[in-house]
């Protein structure tokens, strides 16, 4: 394909879609295709489609996660020049008459008539959970045909990569990140445009761009939903980093436990080859890049870099020391780059859009949008999308609605089993990464789950060191030993045995980890503990069979 053969087939497919008079964008994405939720797949309004006569009027396409997943199964009825129309918790019968009482009177011109029950099912776009996001790694989620490099092509698709390979040098582009802003999404947060420029300045015969998509963490379910609903979007982010850092050769590592991810990264592949994007001279360029897809085995330290690589050779999942760097020796001793599939997300509308457009979007030191998998106690959970520095509060009470049992929010939990508890008086503070670290929790990759007040923090605390040490990989004393003290401690003081003693030498455990364990899994595996004891002592205090903790040394607490 060479460049101008992209705007030919843009014209082609909006030339295609424009004797529809309607779309039903149906998510198709794992949590709306669960089973017992199957009756309203896309076969299904299809179907339904022709049973009434508009299947030559009314398009159906599969989409990815429309974010508000506490109200699925969604569709969503797409009219030219009127609002879309999302229709929630449907199931057959209302499925039914959606496309009966709504969709065929649109397809003839005519005005809807749902009845009382299905208007009870109609969300309106002024609905806050939509109103107060910013898209940008979400935006194509709710309406492109996830299965359609067409769409994604009609929709501005493969823009960037042509910008790139044919009026910028490898040099801007890495420029053009650097000044953006973009930080790493995968929860260190490093700058990814220095990655970049670190990479590209190695010198080496073959380099390597590795997706990582190895989503581990309890809850999180950011990176699926993109791969899910935009693989392209990440494919595109590949080649351009591949471009800037003189890089020919791809992996997408995907945990295997993600099959829909696997399935459309495995068709969005295919169909970039067959259309020349990806294989030997992109665009009829000179620059040659191909990728392929690794499963991982749902080891969560492979989300750690050097542990990832180490997999992707086929080895044990473990982590090395650094340096050396993976940017000088990845895999198989090749220079590589690391990036999550938000940040690749993010490469495309930074190169077409501007590093200053990303720019003005979040605050001094974090910018630009982040997604969060909002889960737990919260009425509206699903996929949400915010610019950095977006208060707490905001996410949890205007886009998440409060709790959906009406009890009060505690807090919220943030980063995974790496990150901390954040107690509801802190919820005016901005979300970045800056913030979220003086409050002692982390970004992460972007889980946040929300607690209300009978949640207890104790057993919370419990359950995410007992996933830390079932996931530790064993190879240094600090982790492997330390963790299972951590989680000895807490299950004691669970079990209403613990002392006040117990509570110092905890905090003495966490240290040692921080310090000294060889990869992040180690050093943040304490997060949880240490927030815990910070914001909320007295409920390991009403478990102590001795009363409350005796004030720890300052060695300890500073």
């Amino acid at each position: 394909m060479k460049p101008e053969e992209l705007e030919t087939k843009a014209a082609a497919e909006r030339e295609k879609q424009a004797k529809f008079v309607a779309t039903i964008a149906c998510c198709a994405s794992a949590g709306c295709q669960l089973p017992g939720t199957l009756t309203t797949t896309t076969d299904f309004f299809k179907q339904k489609v022709k049973e009434a006569g508009a299947a030559d009027k009314v398009r159906v396409v599969p989409t990815g996660c429309m974010g508000l997943c506490s109200k699925g199964p969604i569709a969503r009825v797409q009219t030219a020049g009127q609002p879309d129309q999302l229709f929630v918790e449907l199931n057959a019968d209302l499925g039914g008459k959606m496309v009966a009482d709504y969709v065929k009177p649109v397809a003839e011109k005519a005005a809807p008539k749902p009845d009382a029950e299905l208007a009870k099912h109609i969300l309106p776009a002024s609905d806050p959970f939509f109103a107060k996001q910013t898209k940008v790694v979400l935006k194509n989620m709710e309406t492109l045909n996830a299965e359609s490099l067409d769409d994604y092509i009609l929709a501005g698709g493969y823009q960037a990569v042509r910008k790139a390979l044919t009026r910028m040098t490898p040099e801007q582009v890495v420029a053009e990140i650097k000044a953006s802003g973009l930080r790493g999404r995968g929860g260190a947060g490093f700058s990814t445009g220095l990655k970049w420029e670190l990479t590209a300045k190695v010198k080496g015969d073959v380099k390597y761009v590795i997706c990582n998509a190895d989503e581990g963490d309890p809850g999180a379910f950011m990176d699926r939903g993109v791969l899910e609903g935009d693989p392209h979007a990440v494919l595109e982010g590949m080649i351009i980093g591949a471009y800037a850092m003189n890089s020919t050769n791809g992996i997408l590592y995907i945990r295997a436990e993600y099959p829909l991810a696997v399935e459309r990264v495995e068709r969005a592949i295919r169909a970039a080859k067959a259309a020349g994007l990806l294989g030997k001279g992109i665009l009829g360029t000179a620059f040659n890049f191909d990728c392929e897809v690794r499963l991982g085995a749902g080891a969560f330290v492979c989300g750690e870099e050097t542990a990832l690589i180490a997999s992707c050779e086929g080895k044990r999942g473990t982590p090395r020391p650094r340096p050396p760097y993976p940017a000088t020796k990845g895999v198989w001793d090749k220079p590589t780059c690391i990036n999550n599939v938000e940040t690749l997300a993010n490469i495309a509308p930074i190169i077409t859009r501007g590093a200053e457009w990303f720019a003005a979007m979040g605050t001094e030191k974090s910018k630009g949008t982040k997604v969060f998998a909002l889960t737990g106690k919260v009425k509206n959970n699903g996929l949400v999308e915010v610019p950095m520095g977006t208060p707490i509060k905001t996410i949890v009470y205007d886009i998440g609605g409060g709790t959906a049992n009406g009890r009060k929010v505690k807090a919220i939990q943030t980063g995974g089993p790496s990150g901390g508890m954040i107690p509801a008086q802190y919820f005016d503070t901005p979300v970045s990464y800056e913030h979220l670290q003086q409050l002692g929790s982390i970004m992460g990759s972007g889980g946040m789950i929300v607690l209300d007040e009978d949640d207890s923090i104790v057993d919370l605390t419990r359950f995410y060191l007992e996933f830390t040490v079932d996931e530790s990989c064993g190879k240094c004393a600090p982790c492997r030993i330390g963790g299972r003290q951590l989680l000895t401690i807490v299950d004691k003081i669970a079990k209403g045995d613990g002392t006040r003693k117990d509570i110092e030498t905890a905090k003495k455990i966490c240290r040692a980890m921080q310090r000294a364990s060889l990869c992040g899994l180690g050093q943040t595996a304490p997060n949880p503990v240490l927030s815990a004891l910070k914001y909320f002592m007295h409920e390991f205090e009403a478990r102590l069979k001795d009363g409350k903790a005796a004030p720890a040394p300052a060695s300890v607490t500073k």
